[in-house]
């Protein structure tokens, strides 16, 4: 027997209602209430003409070739550490050198440091990343990781910058190799907390003035400048309690324009190759 089309309909509405009331029971969709209204991002100032310059150096894309360092084979892990920073204190004899010069007990403490003969074994006494006994080698670990993409190693670089404006201060560097030479790609100085690698970037933490939070630097390799790029500068809750007062860099960049990673390695206390 055939169902006319009004009964059909009738059937249909009854079976969708009968089943919109079971989906209600089993906790189906319901409304969230109202939504906020979205607004359009709002232009402050047309009328103020747009800046040409910057008002302060970060030395972004700041590279510098490192004289008197040759790199055997191209192979970064094949240069002494002490070389590159006695080599950075040479040519900034300003900073390093002289009784008034900023970090001239880094300079004096580079005698506590290793050096690497020319069979890679490494000579004299060991270098220590304590620095707050006299005589203790400022040069940091050396960390090894391709953060430009092109197959290689490079190296990142910490010593400590003694006596200073201010305590604390680490300066941070990398290196990698251009057309045999050695060739810095980053120099950043800072009161640092931690030191973080993750992919093409370098992570710098610091301590803030405010309790609770730290800055979060992102340095991250840019193949167009062959350099490695302040990509973000932010500030962050710690949850960690107070932190001690940040102090600001005093050489290179002095204005922070604006970090997230992995942990990276954690630093021992010897320089080895």
């Amino acid at each position: 027997m055939s169902v006319s089309r009004p009964v059909r309909t009738g059937l249909a509405i009854a079976l969708l209602a009968s089943a919109a009331v079971a989906c209600g029971d089993a906790g189906g969709l319901r409304g969230a209430g109202s939504t906020p209204t979205a607004t359009s991002p709002a232009r402050l100032w047309p009328q103020l003409t747009p800046a040409s310059s910057p008002a302060w150096n970060i030395d972004e894309a700041d590279t510098e070739v490192v004289k008197g360092v040759t790199v055997p084979g191209d192979d970064l892990r094949e240069v002494d550490p002490v070389a590159i920073v006695r080599a950075e204190i040479a040519a900034h004899p300003k900073d390093y050198r002289g009784p008034d010069a900023i970090y001239r007990d880094t300079t004096a403490r580079m005698a506590a440091c290793t050096n690497k003969s020319t069979d890679g074994k490494a000579t004299g006494r060991t270098a220590n990343a304590d620095t707050t006994a006299a005589g203790k080698c400022p040069v940091l670990q050396p960390y090894y990781r391709d953060l430009t993409g092109d197959g290689r190693a490079d190296l990142t670089l910490g010593f400590r910058l003694l006596p200073g404006d201010a305590p604390d201060l680490t300066a941070v560097r990398v290196y990698t190799v251009d057309k045999h030479r050695l060739l810095r790609v980053m120099a950043w100085e800072d009161a640092v907390s931690a030191v973080e690698l993750a992919g093409r970037s370098v992570i710098i933490r610091s301590p803030s003035d405010l309790a609770d939070y730290e800055y979060r630097l992102q340095w991250t390799w840019d193949p167009e400048q062959k350099a490695m790029l302040l990509t973000h500068d932010e500030m962050l809750r710690t949850h960690h309690g107070h932190r001690p007062g940040r102090p600001s860099p005093t050489t290179t960049p002095t204005a922070r324009p604006s970090s997230t990673a992995d942990p990276g390695p954690t630093p021992s206390p010897s320089v080895t190759p």
